[in-house]
């Protein structure tokens, strides 16, 4: 029950869960939900922080994309597309 709440709902703190399950769903927990969690291979992290938007960043990324919005699905597959974001794989 506790691998499945993490995986429903993965920004909960473990203090969150551990009330959640002695409240609403009646469990006692002999050991922490922290320990159990960290026993199941979940290991808490904070998200990181970015920077906002400027309004001269916002403004640049307007005219590019009024610049575009007429491009044909050919002119598109010209462009290359990246991404430096990191997603686990389960």
């Amino acid at each position: 029950m506790l691998k499945h709440t993490v995986r429903r709902s993965r920004q909960l703190f473990a203090e969150s869960i551990d009330k959640d399950l002695q409240t609403l769903r009646s469990l006692q927990i002999s050991t922490t939900v922290h320990r159990e969690l960290h026993g199941m291979g979940f290991h808490g992290s904070l998200a990181a922080s970015k920077p906002y938007i400027t309004k001269c960043n916002a403004k640049s990324r307007m005219q590019l994309c009024k610049a575009r919005r007429h491009w044909t699905l050919e002119e598109w597959r010209c462009v290359l597309w990246s991404d430096e974001s990191c997603f686990p794989v389960w």
